[in-house]
Order: C-alpha cells, then structure tokens, then sequence
C-alpha cells in the first residue's frame, strides 16, 4: 500500500498523481454521488415541489413560449432543448417526467398539457417524442410567474453557457398539490397529491395564525385527494399522526357500486381504483384470485372501461352479500392499497429533511413571501431609474432651447448637458437619444402625471417592504385568488377521494362463502370420516364397514374447522365443508390428511381459538396448549406433542376446570392444580405421574367446589366423596382408585372432548 502524502500540492507539481487509501477514496466518492443523487435527482425542493428535471422542463418551455394560449410544439423541440441546454442526461428519462407532468391519472394537476398519446391508466406506454406535441397549463404557468422579476436567483447550466433557476417562484403550491416520488441514497419521498383549496385554506389560517396545531390545520385540509379518486378508509388518529411526524400512510379502497341486472341477481360495478394501480394489472391479478380460488365468492371479472373506469364483477351466487364480497376482495387484490406518506424534501438551504404539513406549508409562504420582496425590489429599481429618467426630461422641457443649443454647437453635449444642468449620465443619455418628433410630445403635465404615479407607487412598494403585515396581505390576496379558480366547486378543483369508515366486518375467506348448515361429523376407528346433514341425536343405527365401529361423532356446522389429534402427536385441520356426504361410509381420512398407515385418530373436535386443550402421551408425558396454536395449514398437520419409538398419544381434553385427575394403567389416580402443567405450543411435556409399571390410562379436568365422578363398569356415574384424599402434586404416584371404578381405567368411556 502506498504512503499518503504529507503535502499534496507537491505530489501535483511532480507527477500528478494521488496517493490515497481505498476506503477513503471510495466513501468519498460515493458520498459524493449520494449527495448528487439526493439534491439533484430524487428530493423536491419543499418550496416549489420540483425536482431539476421537472423544473427545467416547464423552464424550457416558457424559453419557447409554450404559454397555455399558444400552439402546441413537438414534445421532441422540448426534449432537446432541456437536454441540450440544462439536463445532461438521456432524452427518455427526460421525456418521462414531462409525460408524467401531463397525465391526468398521475398528476392532480397536470402541469403540461400534452396532445396525443400521453399512455393511460392500463399502464400502456405513450407515444415517442416525434408524435406527441405539449404546452404549460395555468398551474404551471403559475409556478412561474414573475421568474424575469429577479424574484429567484439563477445558477450557470451545466456547460455555463446559458443560466437556469435554482428554484422556480412557485404561485401554484405543486408540493403537496401533485405530491412526489422519489428513491435517493439512503432516503426516500413518498407524497401524494392534496387538494388546491384545501391547501390554500390552510395556508390563510396559517398566515393568520403562525404556531396553528396540526390537528386545526387538517380542518382545512382533510387529506389526500388523488386524481384516480378512491375511498380513504384511514382512521381519524392515524391520519393526524402521519401528518404531525410526516410519515406514515393512508388506505385506499377503490370507489364501487351494486347494478341491479333483473330477477334479484346483480354485478359490482368499480369506477375508481387506488392511486398509481394500473387498471389491467389489477384485472389480471383477479382473474388470477379466481382461477386460483382465493375468492370462492367472485365467478367473473371484466373491464368494460372506455374513458372511464368501469370494471365489472361478478359474483358466483345471488345470495353473496356485496359488501362481504367487496370486503374479501380488499384483502387479496390491489383494489384496496396504501398510498405512504414520507415527507422528505430539501429545504431552503437545500438540506435534506422529514417536514411535519406545517412546516411544509409554512415554507411555500416564506418562499412566496420572499419572492414577492425580491419582485418588489426589483419594481422600485425600475421606478427610481424611471423617475431619474423624468426628472432629466423636466429639465430639459423647462430649458428647452438652452438644450437644442448645446446640442447643435457643442463638440461634446453630453459632458456640456450634465455640466450645465447638473444631469445624470442616465438623465444625458436619455435627452440625447429622443427623437425631434417626442418635443411636441414632451408636455410638462405628461411628465409630471407620470412621475407622480410613479412616485404613489414606490412609496407603496417602500410600505410594503416595511411591513410585514401588508406582505401577508398582499400575499392572502394572492392565495385567495388561486383558491377561487381551483375551487371546490370549480371542475378541476373539486374533490375527487372522498373519506368513510372501514366497515366493521370481520371477513374469513375459508368461511365467507360457505352456507352456513348443521352438520354430525363421524369418524369410525378404523378412519372413514363423513359429515351427515342435520345434528344426529341417535347413532345407535349408523352403519360401517365389517369390524369397524364408531370412534367419534361431533355436532358442528358447515362453517367449523374439524381438528383431529392422531397418536403420531399432530394436528390435523379440516375444512368441514369439504368433508364426504353422510351416504354410505364416507371416504378414508388418509385421503384429506397424510396421516401414516400405523397411526389413528385419538381424537376429533370443533376448533375454537378461545379453548385450551391438555394433551399426553402414553408414557405419562403432557402440557396445556391453546387451540389458536394448532391450526395446520398443510396436509402434513401440525406437529405438537413429540413421540417416538412405542409411545404415542394418548389423549386430548378441554381444560374445563381448575384440577386435573390422571389415572396410570396401575390404576392410581393422582389429582393436582391444572396451573401445575406448563402451557407450550410444542414438546414432549412434562411426567404428569410417576409409574412403576405400564403408563398412562386416561385424564380429565374438573372444578373444585362441583368435584370428582366417575362411571362405574355398570355405567352408572359415581362421586368421590373425598377426592382430596388423591391430591398431590404433579409427578407422584397418586393412590388406588376408588371402589367400583370402571375396569377400562377411563373416567368417562363415552366422552368425546
């Protein structure tokens, strides 16, 4: 590695070249490209919204004088002067911005109207350059105004052979109007578009009030209002928090309707969807939900759009709410998104930062302020060198023959002229250079009537620039008139995103389309499953395949989920829509499960997320678990009690009580507090009780003050009398079962969970 050099203007006087260390080369060179990247490409300036691109294209423009009352010009003429003149960059990129200023669907505003294929909102690219011509809108117009009024300082181009703004004056507030996107170094810019009187509202409570909270400001200000339109669904509380920290984000929902179609069947009609969607990659994406099947509820979808949207849905049944349909739909395709809010933009001082809405308002009225004291300025410069200008013609009307004279005979009438009359150079020029035709012209009441206007109007200007109140005025009178013509009532200032409440509707896409109807679930010991209609209260005549037997029946719906425990220690889900007719024997479980060949069900029941379950194995191993833990997403189910070699799972129970009694196959019964088992959501679990030989029989929970029964081999239910007397603690042998306890070892043989 070299040696940096102590002095490197010596190193440049002998050979020219620098010695410097990677990692100092490379971070400050890509500090530098980060820097270039954040201020002159992705950040807009906070007080015109623009960013270099889009600034010097509407500058170009004006150079060409493509004023909303002029012709069009080839898109092409613009591209190449902005290129040649002020953005050293590709001639597509360029072309791109200028497209996206003129796109109704992209910019609330449009600042540029375009005139052929400028693209739409499918996503279709626009025409090439050569076809399509353009010229400024009035809001672009307005960003503009007074730019020859020294009102914004200018900075050499590029190649230096020509000027360009360093900012534009900005009398339209484009920042928050059409928003901006943008992806630097490090940081990015996410604002979407606002409403015009909406912003100038805020702006004039703001002049009046300097320090108003955001929360008074979002008064006048309700919230995004983007030129796709859309519904804003965006909680009150969250809304004013992105606003107060300028981050955060808001969700939109595309605006629908139902279309009554004859004999009680509809279609879903959508006229507007979320901002920056592309209408055809939406409607590919639900075609795909529905071939996929995501959306059980929607049969069809089609675009009947021409120069509005109309997007048309259909669904599968007559009886499917709309509402419920819609509200699926939201959940599993782009016609509902989020529009973030990240405002990141350079300051005066082209500093990069996140702004508050207050802020960010607050400095578009510093920047108006400023640029109406610098068109001020500028104004009194050109009356003082008017009336200076005057007062030299006074002179020279008042002592008009002494001036033909030292004109005519003179060698030198300037120097003659101010020696005479104690004249300006200016007031000299000026005399020199009338035409004899302007002496019967030059009256003394012309002149001094205009020199007194003058004279009103600078000590105006000189008020004005003396006080700051008057600026405000001068600078509200302003605002009110851009309020006035992008009104609310006006066509293009109308609200386009209106506001409402997500419905309050909990949607299950595994349910939502699903009739609701009572169903029995059986499952035989030997695994054939079947769901017959209606809730059976008598088994006794269900037929099974030869040697096969009832093993469970559960009441449910067709709605439920169906869980069934295997002695593998896995949970499987079944959807009990989805399961075989109550005909015949139903079909083998291992057909909806991969449930191997030397496992069986140990247990089945109707899922509920608010339940825990006690789970064991045979070796006297077990915990709690809650049931919103063991939903299985796959065939394979899910594993939760782990076994292996000869043991396998034993049973599954509701905790249903604050005790719980385990019974070995040595028939000692052992009783303690349910809170003793641990809950976990997978594990082998912990010893329940001690045995000396064999293992576990059967479990159950009770609660304390009903107490402990039992069947009898009879069948017949029996108390404990004192079961206090088998109370221990959790992993002790426990005692001999009560007299006439059911030989099977099992507190009851026909409970099912």
């Amino acid at each position: 590695m070299a040696k940096k050099p102590t002095d490197m203007s010596d190193t440049l006087s002998e050979n020219a070249i620098i010695s410097e260390h990677i990692d100092d080369a490379l971070s400050s060179r890509y500090l530098a490209y980060a820097l270039s990247t954040i201020t002159q490409r992705a950040l807009p300036d906070v007080r015109d919204g623009m960013k270099p691109v889009h600034r010097r294209i509407l500058y170009a423009m004006r150079q060409l004088k493509l004023n909303p009352e002029s012709a069009h010009k080839k898109c092409a003429r613009i591209v190449g002067d902005v290129m040649g003149q002020y953005h050293p960059h590709g001639d597509a990129s360029i072309y791109d911005a200028l497209v996206k200023l003129s796109q109704s669907f992209s910019a609330r505003y449009p600042l540029v109207n375009g005139q052929g294929n400028f693209g739409n909102i499918d996503g279709d690219s626009p025409a090439a350059m050569r076809y399509t011509e353009a010229k400024m809108t009035a809001a672009g117009l307005a960003l503009l105004q007074g730019i020859d009024e020294d009102a914004v300082d200018f900075i050499p181009t590029y190649n230096e052979e020509d000027m360009e703004p360093q900012v534009l004056p900005a009398g339209f507030p484009n920042l928050l109007a059409n928003g901006s996107q943008g992806i630097a170094v490090g940081m990015a810019t996410s604002i979407p578009p606002h409403n015009v009187a909406e912003i100038c509202s805020a702006a004039l409570h703001l002049i009046k009030t300097p320090n108003a909270r955001i929360e008074t400001l979002m008064s006048h200000i309700l919230g995004p209002d983007l030129p796709t339109g859309g519904i804003i669904v965006e909680p009150k509380a969250s809304m004013l928090e992105a606003y107060e920290t300028g981050k955060g984000s808001f969700k939109v929902r595309s605006r629908w309707s139902v279309e009554d179609t004859g004999r009680g069947t509809y279609q879903i009609i959508v006229t507007e969807i979320p901002y920056q969607v592309q209408k055809s990659r939406l409607i590919e994406k639900l075609a795909e939900v529905i071939e996929t099947k995501k959306a059980p509820g929607l049969a069809d979808v089609r675009d009947e759009s021409a120069e509005d949207v109309r997007i048309v849905l259909e669904p599968r049944s007559k009886n499917i709410d709309p509402a419920l349909l819609m509200e699926s739909l939201f959940k599993i395709s782009e016609l509902e998104s989020r529009v973030s809010l990240n405002m990141n933009v350079l300051d005066a001082t082209r500093t990069p930062r996140v702004m508050n809405l207050r802020e960010v308002i607050q400095a578009w009225l510093d920047h108006r302020r400023e640029v109406l004291q610098r068109r001020s300025r500028q104004r009194l410069g050109k009356i003082d060198l008017r009336m200076e200008v005057l007062d030299g013609f006074m002179i020279a009307f008042l002592n008009l023959d002494e001036v033909i004279r030292i004109i005519r005979f003179e060698d030198k009438p300037k120097e003659e002229l101010i020696k005479a009359f104690k004249l300006t150079e200016r007031q000299a020029d000026a005399i020199l250079n009338m035409r004899l035709r302007s002496l019967n012209k030059l009256q003394e009441i012309e002149i001094k009537s205009e020199y007194d206007t003058l004279a009103a109007e600078k000590a105006e200007i000189e008020a004005l620039l003396g006080s700051e109140q008057k600026q405000w005025g001068v600078i509200s009178e302003q605002i009110k008139e851009l309020k006035s013509t992008y009104g609310i009532k006006t066509e293009i200032g109308a609200r386009r995103t209106h506001f409402e409440d997500q419905p309050d509707i909990d949607v299950d896409l595994a349910t939502a389309f699903i009739t609701k109807e009572p169903i029995t679930v059986v499952l035989s010991e030997m695994g054939w499953i079947r769901a017959m209609k209606g809730h059976v209260a008598d088994l006794a005549g269900l037929k099974f395949k030869d040697g096969d037997k009832l093993a469970f029946a559960v009441n449910a719906q067709t709605t439920d989920k169906i869980i069934v425990f295997a002695s593998n220690g896995k949970f499987y889900t079944l959807g009990a829509d989805k399961l075989p007719g109550g005909r015949g024997n139903g079909e083998p479980i291992r057909l909806m499960v991969d449930l191997e060949n030397d496992h069986l069900p140990v247990g089945m029941f109707v899922h509920d997320e608010k339940r825990e379950l006690l789970i064991a194995s045979t070796a006297g191993y077990g915990f709690r678990v809650s049931e919103s833990d063991i939903i299985a997403s796959t065939r394979g189910g899910r594993k939760t009690l782990n076994v292996k070699g000869a043991v396998e799972a034993l049973r599954c129970i509701q905790v249903q009580g604050d005790k719980v009694a385990i019974i070995g196959e040595n028939r000692k019964i052992l009783i303690y507090d349910v809170d003793e088992l641990p809950l976990m959501t997978r594990g082998k679990g912990v010893r329940l009780q001690a045995f000396k030989d064999g293992g576990l029989a059967d479990m159950t929970t009770f609660k304390a003050e009903e107490g402990l029964s039992f069947y009898d081999s009879a069948g017949r239910r029996q108390e404990v009398s004192d079961w206090s007397l088998l109370e221990g603690k959790r992993a002790q042998a426990g005692r001999m079962a009560p007299r006439g306890f059911s030989r099977k070892g099992v507190f009851d043989p026909n409970r099912g969970l």
